[in-house]
């Protein structure tokens, strides 16, 4: 004879992975609305909705 477990109804959410989740659709609607092969750094600051004047030069430590 087999145990089977009963199905229990989930309710935990990772409202951080929702959240990155949201954030990569964007990207991704932005990414097939656009004619260039990549976005470009202001355009990616903009569907995200941040200032990208705070970045650091490439290959520099954050």
């Amino acid at each position: 004879m087999s145990y089977v477990a009963g199905h229990r109804r989930t309710t935990v959410q990772d409202h951080v992975a929702l959240v990155e989740i949201d954030l990569t659709g964007e990207l991704m609607i932005a990414a097939a609305a656009s004619s260039e092969d990549r976005l470009s750094p202001d355009r990616i600051d903009e569907v995200l909705d941040v200032d990208g004047d705070g970045r650091e030069p490439p290959g520099e430590p954050v």
